[in-house]
């Protein structure tokens, strides 16, 4: 009996630490908790009505996905990946979007088919707007339709996981200047070959798009990093004149 209730309590144990895994993920990519800021599990344990060993299991969780990073003697912190961290999921990410544009173009019901033009269609009028607030959550649903209907659920996990340690990246959206315009028209190449049933063409489509963010992503480091040398050269330059 006693072995019984030991199966009993690590199975509520884990369902604990899980559910709460997820609160703090939620916590972590809705910026309620910083990049960079220390994860507190004893208030974190008061939150939640638990112990600390469940927040403790939840946060090796969050350390095996790669959202927080568990330090020997100083605690847990909310990862901050760097640029070259940021390329390298870009580029996993972009053969995992690759490969689902094509399993969606083979296995697509017409009804999947009918809610990505749908989808397609509303992402247009925000883009011509430029509004992002309306595009964004558009563009969401856009790539998780594909991903879901690729009907792969490991697949899934992966790119899901991979698109979350991308918010860890400054912490900011990376759409910017003419950038909902480019993804639109990125965007209707898919939709084209997906509609066709062309499973070439879909994952091509797919894999330039993901590309495409990467090249965009680095250009945008690239010039704010000139911008930040210039700036820096100018205060230089009055200091001198001034001094």
């Amino acid at each position: 009996m006693a072995d019984i209730r030991d199966t009993f309590r690590l199975i509520q144990n884990t369902s604990l630490a899980g559910a709460i895994a997820k609160e703090i993920e939620a916590m972590i990519l809705n910026g309620e908790l910083a990049i960079g800021e220390r994860v507190p599990e004893t208030e974190l344990a008061e939150r939640f009505g638990v112990s600390r060993s469940p927040v403790r299991e939840a946060v090796r969780a969050l350390d095996s996905v790669g959202l927080v990073e568990v330090q020997t003697n100083r605690g847990a912190y909310v990862r901050k990946i760097d640029l070259a961290e940021a390329l390298e999921v870009y580029e996993v990410r972009a053969a995992l979007f690759g490969e689902a544009g094509r399993s969606m173009a083979q296995r697509a019901t017409d009804a999947d088919i009918s809610r990505l033009l749908k989808l397609h269609k509303d992402m247009e009028t925000a883009a011509e707007a430029h509004v992002f607030e309306d595009y964004a959550p558009l563009n969401f649903e856009f790539h998780e339709l594909i991903v879901d209907a690729a009907g792969n659920r490991t697949l899934a996990s992966q790119y899901r996981m991979l698109v979350k340690r991308l918010r860890l990246f400054r912490a900011r959206n990376l759409m910017y200047g003419d950038t909902l315009s480019l993804s639109h028209k990125e965007h209707e190449a898919i939709v084209r070959a997906i509609e066709a049933r062309d499973a070439n063409a879909a994952a091509a489509a797919c894999y330039d798009h993901v590309e495409q963010g990467r090249v965009r992503l680095l250009s945008r480091v690239r010039s704010e990093e000139a911008e930040g040398q210039r700036l820096f050269e100018r205060g230089e330059e009055t200091r001198t004149a001034r001094g």
